[in-house]
């Protein structure tokens, strides 16, 4: 991805880094040819009066906000409108898939999101996905791919009689015993993915066979995913809600959990020891509990949501309280939670799950940033990282819902080149 030449001047904005430094009232930042120069107050900025004017974008933030460019943590490029399980393998073909994924990653970025990691694709939609974004051939977050994922057989997943036999070879590898889960990662490797996605529980959208208090991949298959996967240079997460399947992930040895919803003090000592970060993505079950009943959700399913919801809240206060990591997003491309609502997420943490504007946005821009193994290149506002900047008109640390309004987006900006927002159209 290319960055901006010259010189980015951001100015009349309250500055907020992303780390643990107080937001600066009157805010500057600087950029030259895409990386941040100087960031802190305006009246100890440096002088750009030796420059050409011609060289120098000069973005007044109105008096909004000036913040690091947001990331989704968990982000389907490939879903879109899933109302049944059925839904995310086999509604749409490969090549049209393909087209969804490069729109969701174009309004990934149109809401703020300059970078993103795959929590799981169809096929290997994302590893390209990627490698388009990054040529400038489609517009869309830095992202990580993860490919298909991985899944035991008759777990969560496998949802596909055998008598139907259509498999499910595009979503999913699926495996009985630590051989076969060797194997699949070894196709994985010749993907070209990052992140190893498993399923070593089930949720509440499969309550009669596969439900968030089953487990959907044996000790020994999530041993052998890792072992091999950490061969290869790659890591692995794992869709965890279960409190057997996060202890398993956890003494397996993944780099994070998806969602950790049913964490005990034996969990939570685990992922400390580790510092392993989650992603809870909870925002997905407060909708299928809103607006399951307007989709023809069984009330069990509902039930069971409402149950992960009250479970996946209370785990993330207990994670945040003891000084674990969280990233935001998650499970966007279903009919009741489709992509676009990122923001409502960051919402959702702080007028529901209590936490502060401020954690919130951490875990959202520099714990993402971790997550993706990226941290020194983004996620706050520091000398010598990318210019991936979002500037709102309006203050975000009063009212953390204003990131959900797109029309409120003066620039977003990657490598000091605005992307997206009101400066970007003409």
């Amino acid at each position: 991805m290319k960055n901006a030449t010259g010189t980015l001047c951001i100015v009349n904005g309250k500055l907020f880094i992303g780390n643990d430094q107080p937001a600066v009232e009157q805010g500057c930042l600087i950029a030259t040819d895409g990386i941040i120069q100087y960031v802190g107050p305006a009246d100890g900025a440096p002088s750009l009066a030796h420059l050409p004017a011609a060289s120098i974008l000069r973005i007044d933030a109105r008096g909004g906000t000036i913040m690091p460019g947001l990331v989704e943590a968990h982000f389907h490029p490939t879903y879109f409108n899933v109302a049944a399980l059925e839904d995310l393998d086999i509604k749409y073909p490969v090549e049209y898939v393909t087209l969804l994924a490069a729109a969701n990653a174009k309004l990934a970025l149109e809401c703020g999101y300059t970078a993103a990691r795959s929590g799981g694709s169809l096929f290997n939609i994302d590893v390209w996905l990627k490698k388009a974004i990054e040529n400038d051939i489609v517009v869309g977050p830095r992202l990580a791919s993860s490919g298909r994922e991985i899944c035991g057989v008759a777990g969560l997943m496998d949802w596909n009689p055998d008598y139907r036999k259509i498999g499910m070879e595009g979503l999913v590898l699926l495996i009985n015993g630590a051989d076969e889960a060797r194997g699949a990662v070894r196709k994985l490797v010749k993907d070209g993915v990052e992140w190893v996605k498993t399923y070593p529980t089930g949720d509440a959208a499969a309550p009669d066979v596969n439900d968030h208090h089953t487990l959907c991949m044996t000790f020994e298959e999530m041993y052998a995913v890792v072992a091999t996967a950490h061969n290869h240079g790659l890591k692995v997460t794992g869709h965890c809600r279960a409190t057997e399947g996060i202890k398993n992930a956890l003494r397996a040895g993944y780099d994070a959990i998806e969602h950790g919803t049913f964490m005990d003090h034996e969990a939570l000592d685990l992922l400390l020891a580790r510092n392993v970060p989650v992603v809870p993505a909870l925002y997905f079950e407060l909708m299928s509990v809103e607006r399951g009943p307007e989709f023809g959700l069984p009330p069990k399913v509902i039930e069971g949501h409402q149950e992960t919801l009250d479970g996946g809240a209370e785990s993330a206060r207990m994670i945040l309280k003891a000084g674990g990591r969280l990233g935001m997003g998650g499970d966007y491309g279903f009919a009741w939670n489709p992509h676009g609502d990122y923001a409502k997420e960051l919402s959702f943490f702080v007028n529901y799950v209590g936490f502060t504007t401020e954690e919130t946005l951490r875990c959202a821009t520099k714990t993402g940033a971790e997550i993706m193994g990226r941290d020194k290149e983004f996620g706050t506002l520091e000398v010598g990282k990318l210019a991936d900047v979002l500037v709102v008109d309006g203050d975000v640390l009063a009212d953390i819902r204003l990131l959900e309004k797109r029309e409120r987006f003066i620039a977003v900006l990657q490598g000091g080149i605005v992307k997206a927002g009101k400066l970007s159209r003409p």
